[in-house]
């Protein structure tokens, strides 16, 4: 297991008071240190000030918006990455924001994992604490077990997919924020109804992460796990 030296010192620049804080908290979960502004004005006084590893900027901002905030950033430091975030979802905006020169652009309600999996990618795993998983990894679904406790209907499986990843990011956000307050008892009501539905639909890995980390629910190791587990989930689906 390697182990980064120091956490990242990302700088987010949202002027929503609560997004603002609900995405300090979710990138603390890296873990990283965190610098927040309300505005392109305050950012540029927090990049004069300090090196950070990653800028974070909303699209629209009360000074300006989220491409002004990235060229103004850029006059202070030209090799910082960039990631947008934003609510737009029109094609030609989304595009601006790429070709403005952010690394990636996600669109808000962000799930944490999502968020967290984004950063991850643009930082490189140097700078992440990398966990080996020990023994062999359990397969994403288990379909023989799913149709078993279905009567064999893969019609119904289906049914019951389509909405368990309709639930899953909002899930796995609230089990993450918990984590991230030291409320183990909340985390586990969460890893608990959890647990049903991936027993409902066969999800045999995400399965084992919840169980393990309900048993450790403060454990960051099997926090991971579930980040993985759920990633990975969520990559397949179709």
């Amino acid at each position: 297991m390697s182990q980064p030296v120091t956490a990242p010192r990302l700088l987010l620049v949202e002027d929503d008071p609560v997004s603002r804080a609900f995405l300090v908290e979710a990138l603390r979960l890296l873990p990283a240190e965190v610098d927040a502004a309300e505005s392109i004005a305050a950012a540029e006084r927090l990049a004069g000030a300090t090196q950070h590893a990653l800028w974070l900027i909303d699209a629209h901002l009360p000074d300006g918006d989220g491409v002004q905030c990235l060229l103004r950033l850029r006059a202070l430091h030209t090799d910082v990455p960039a990631l947008s975030v934003t609510a737009e979802a029109f094609a030609d905006e989304l595009a601006r924001l790429s070709v403005a020169g952010f690394a990636e652009v996600i669109q808000k309600p962000v799930a944490i994992a999502q968020l967290l999996a984004s950063v991850r990618r643009i930082l490189g795993q140097s700078v992440v604490v990398v966990l080996a998983e020990h023994g062999p990894k359990h397969p994403d679904w288990d379909d023989t077990a799913a149709l078993a406790a279905l009567g064999g209907s893969a019609a119904t499986l289906a049914t019951l997919r389509a909405l368990f990843f309709v639930e899953l990011p909002g899930d796995s956000q609230h089990a993450l924020l918990a984590f991230g307050h030291g409320d183990a008892d909340s985390l586990r009501a969460v890893l608990h109804r959890l647990k049903a539905s991936c027993g409902f639909v066969g999800a045999a890995r995400l399965r084992q992460a919840v169980q393990t980390w309900s048993e450790a629910p403060l454990d960051p190791n099997c926090r991971q796990r579930f980040e993985w587990a759920v990633g990975d989930l969520l990559a397949t689906q179709g």
